[in-house]
């Protein structure tokens, strides 16, 4: 969706966002809070900048490619993660650079940050030092395992925290090993609950005057998912914690080969499995205790999705959704590839699809995430592209240090920016 042309306010205007985030975890939170309307401020090394800016694929003159073959050539990662970010080089582990930071945090109102372990104290940029520069400030620190960690030595990357957080456990086919979840979820899932923590300090510092320290952990972010399926009763009871593509306790539900694709089911109530009887031509299968309700058909799960798929297999896709979905109203769509998902155009007109632009060549041929919440009377949207490292220099430093050309000449030739 393009925001280029909406005049509405965007409900984050006029909050300023200290950057200081890498990788996909940090970034991604500072994405939803700039498609939300907020001023955030990339803060990267001089020299090289945020990971992320040499994830393959790169674009370039030549277009799409895996391999960085030119200085100019930009990561698409960094294209997708910096979009509506403003960029400033600045480097922290100097005397200069860290003082800089404290002066521009005097005119922030939120700072994010994802940095290992220990890595905020030693620049002089940690939730103690900022605060007493700046009280109200909401300052946002997104680790992988909590801070301090309870875990020791453990680098947290996603699949770790997969590993530790027991999704892996409830993922993959029942008599198969545990599987890593097809995304990088809990990188993508606790900077929903940062953006969400964010704003719930601003508004509570609109009261207090405030500011506070927000601790996001990956590993907490994903662990507390696990109780909505009550997976340890159901475990106590006998039930497996993988049940592949089935949820056995909701039997028929999960996802059934068809004779040229598959189909998703979800039939947990006992009129939908009667109906799906009906299409198979066998009604009188709602009458055997076996599948008559849902308890019997949860014991039974494995029987029952037999039975469906050996229908299912018999079938083109199309005409399993026109037996179950048209005729019948069963919740019944088609397994769409994620290439398919993301030709959607009706997913590009609702905003939560957009083409990437490049900040020169403009448009190109790669698909980003946008803001998936429409709002009313806010403006919500990511409609500039990612800006070249320190593109932003002159206009930041001037604006809110009062630095001039000749200042911010003599901090390039030291290094600083």
């Amino acid at each position: 969706m393009n925001t280029r042309n909406d005049t509405r306010r965007g409900p984050l205007e006029g909050i300023r966002v200290l950057d200081l985030t890498v990788a996909l975890s940090g970034p991604y939170c500072t994405l939803l809070l700039a498609g939300l309307g907020a001023e955030v401020i990339k803060i990267e090394s001089p020299t090289g900048g945020d990971i992320a800016r040499f994830n393959p694929p790169f674009y370039g003159k030549d277009g799409i490619h895996l391999g960085r073959m030119e200085e100019g050539d930009l990561s698409l990662s960094n294209l997708a993660r910096q979009r509506n970010k403003r960029s400033l080089s600045l480097d922290l582990k100097s005397d200069k650079g860290r003082a800089m930071f404290h002066d521009l945090a005097r005119h922030a109102d939120v700072i994010v940050e994802n940095m290992s372990d220990g890595t905020v104290d030693r620049l002089g940029v940690d939730y103690e030092t900022i605060r007493k520069i700046n009280p109200g400030i909401v300052y946002c620190s997104i680790t992988g395992l909590g801070r301090p960690s309870p875990y020791p030595g453990v680098k947290a990357m996603d699949i770790t925290v997969q590993a530790l957080s027991g999704v892996m456990d409830v993922t993959g086919e029942t008599d198969g090993p545990p599987m890593r979840f097809g995304l990088p979820i809990s990188d993508l899932l606790a900077p929903l609950y940062g953006t969400i923590g964010i704003q719930a300090a601003l508004r509570q510092r609109e009261a207090t005057g405030e500011g506070q320290n927000i601790v996001i952990s990956m590993l907490d972010c994903v662990a507390s998912l696990l109780p909505f399926e009550h997976f340890d009763v159901f475990q106590r009871e006998g039930f497996p914690p993988r049940s592949g593509n089935h949820q056995t306790r909701l039997a028929p539900f999960g996802i059934f080969k068809t004779r040229d694709g598959y189909v998703s089911i979800a039939a947990a109530n006992d009129k939908w499995a009667g109906l799906i009887f009906e299409a198979m031509g066998q009604p009188d299968l709602i009458k055997d205790p076996r599948y008559a309700t849902r308890g019997p058909r949860a014991v039974n799960a494995d029987a029952v999705n037999r039975l469906i798929e050996d229908w299912t297999s018999g079938h083109s896709t199309d005409e399993v959704l026109e037996e179950l979905q048209a005729k019948r109203g069963v919740p019944c769509v088609r397994v769409r590839t994620a290439l398919e998902t993301m030709s959607d155009p009706s997913l590009f007109a609702s905003g939560a699809l957009q083409k990437l632009v490049h900040p020169e060549a403009g448009e190109i041929d790669a698909v980003g995430s946008g803001v998936p919440i429409r709002m009313s009377a806010g403006k919500v949207g990511l409609d500039r592209p990612a800006a070249r490292l320190g593109a932003d220099n002159a206009d930041i430093y001037g604006q809110l240090l009062g630095l001039t050309a000749d200042d911010l000449a003599r901090l390039r030739a030291e290094g600083i920016i």
